[in-house]
């Protein structure tokens, strides 16, 4: 069965783009392979794809600014996939709005595996759209009509800036958002106090929704680079467990 996703590949190196065209016909996800970052940008607006598989290093241009150019105007899931694997390099790209990011050399099970968290994410913001603005998550609640949260059915009593972090992480649910993002999003800037604060808060947040006394964690740390929230199933399995990308 055909999936329902179109991806985007943006790789100059044939033997990799190669790999990712075979695995991706494999598991049949409908696909188009470019090599520069011009012809990225040229399929973006005429293919409209739903995700785009993202090289940085391009001949034309570095991949970073293809992530710039992209979120000025579409919030398609982009998915990095690069040599470069120092944290610097991961920060930036998720900084920009990446979605995620895999290190070469990388398994093909990986690369699916992403893809299938990418998808439920769209799956799930598409009914989210169309739903009550009531957020589900394992025994997490959000009811944003109300701005009311509850574990178990029990209230939650946070703080507006607690509830400001936990909403910002379920709209982004299973994404990772570095703590340039979270402060730029919670406080308005990027500065090392509100570093410190976010630590300091999702710390707070996490013993106020039991985080650490449940089989059921909420949010997920990457050491250097930011958290995510984890998406559940409504059996209560996680969905997602977004690797350090």
């Amino acid at each position: 069965m055909i999936n329902s996703i179109q991806v985007l590949v943006v790789e100059d190196d044939r033997s990799v783009q190669n790999l990712i065209a075979t695995t991706l016909k494999i598991n049949n996800y409908p696909y188009t392979c470019v090599s520069t970052g011009k012809e990225a940008i040229q399929q973006c607006t005429s293919l409209h794809p739903d995700v785009m598989l993202l090289d940085l290093g391009l001949p034309d241009m570095d991949g970073t600014e293809i992530i710039r150019t992209i979120r000025s105007w579409s919030t398609m899931p982009i998915i990095v996939i690069s040599a470069r694997s120092e944290d610097a390099s991961k920060v930036q790209a998720l900084d920009l709005g990446a979605d995620d990011y895999l290190t070469k050399p990388f398994s093909t099970e990986e690369l699916i595996a992403r893809l299938h968290t990418t998808q439920r994410r769209l799956s799930y913001l598409k009914r989210g759209e169309a739903e009550s603005p009531v957020f589900h998550n394992g025994p997490l609640k959000i009811d944003l009509s109300l701005q009311e949260v509850s574990i178990h059915g029990e209230i939650v009593h946070l703080t507006p800036t607690e509830y400001k972090l936990l909403k910002l992480l379920a709209e982004n649910v299973g994404r990772v958002l570095t703590y340039t993002y979270l402060t730029d999003h919670i406080w308005g800037g990027g500065i090392s106090s509100d570093k410190i604060s976010l630590r300091v808060h999702i710390a707070t947040l996490r013993k106020k929704i039991g985080d650490a006394e449940t089989d059921t964690p909420q949010i997920q740390t990457h050491m250097g680079i930011g958290y995510n929230m984890i998406r559940y199933a409504p059996e209560g399995t996680p969905v997602n467990s977004a690797e350090n990308p």
